[in-house]
């Protein structure tokens, strides 16, 4: 069985069981600095929090098989993510424990390159705690692309990517030549040193068949609103409407900007 047909049968069934509990949200567009950005509104995180506060140790070790999609390599396994905002929101999960701040290695793009076979989606890494993660096991990220069909990028911060990129804080951006894992962790560590990322620092990875992103991070939230790798993408949460409003009246653009490193 191919992985998307695995991930739609596994998530079918996971549903059906309760073991899958998407989180429902509202989708709003607010245009700021070139970008359509996408900001999803959350009807409600009751069912999250509650788990959060019951939830063992090491979920992505100790994870509910319901869960379990696929083994990607030696070394890598596939979960759904357990409440996703998106569908066929996929975990790809490192066997032998390594710390999310931890660099990538060629065998993590490996099983990423591996599951973006045949399909349009964003790959992306949230490295530390900073830069969004809420487990502590390393694992990269995959959803589908388009990641809102109101917009016309499939990425909404392609709008400024494309053009140079024209982004107003630090990070570094590139094109692989090449999609083996080899060449893709090649250009990372080539972005990483270009944006400044040393040691356990944190940073945001995004990844598409097309581009690399890397973005340095001062830390994970701005004023109560978390921000991740997706809000690089151009794609923010807002717990509720109060949320939605201070990132309306900040600007999007502006909410990065505070999370993120400045340009020196």
């Amino acid at each position: 069985m191919q992985l998307q047909s695995r991930i739609q049968t596994v998530a079918h069934r996971a549903l059906k069981k309760g073991a899958l509990e998407p989180i429902k949200t509202e989708l709003e567009v607010i245009p700021d600095a070139g970008v359509q950005f996408v900001v999803r509104v959350v009807s409600s995180l009751r069912r999250k929090d509650a788990a959060a506060r019951r939830q063992v140790w090491d979920p992505l070790g100790d994870y509910d098989p319901e869960l379990f999609v696929a083994d990607i390599s030696s070394t890598h396994y596939a979960l759904l993510n357990k409440f996703p905002v998106m569908p066929q929101h996929l975990l790809i999960v490192v066997r032998d424990y390594e710390p999310q701040d931890a660099r990538l290695t060629a065998r993590d793009f490996a099983a990423l390159a591996r599951c973006m076979e045949g399909s349009a989606s964003l790959g992306f890494y949230n490295a530390g705690r900073e830069a969004g993660a809420s487990q502590h096991r390393k694992h990269l990220q995959l959803v589908p692309l388009p990641l809102a069909p109101q917009i016309p990028q499939p990425v909404p911060i392609e709008a400024l990517l494309d053009a140079g990129p024209g982004l107003p804080f630090r990070h570094a951006f590139g094109r692989p030549e090449q999609t083996d894992a080899e060449a893709l962790h090649a250009l990372y560590c080539r972005l990483l040193d270009s944006a400044g990322v040393g040691g356990t620092a944190p940073y945001n990875l995004l990844l598409t068949h097309r581009w690399m992103l890397v973005v340095p991070r001062a830390r994970e939230h701005f004023e109560s609103i978390s921000v991740n790798a997706l809000g690089f993408a151009g794609s923010l949460l807002a717990r509720d409407r109060t949320e939605l409003e201070r990132i309306r009246a900040a600007g999007p653009m502006n909410v990065l900007r505070a999370v993120a490193v400045r340009c020196e």
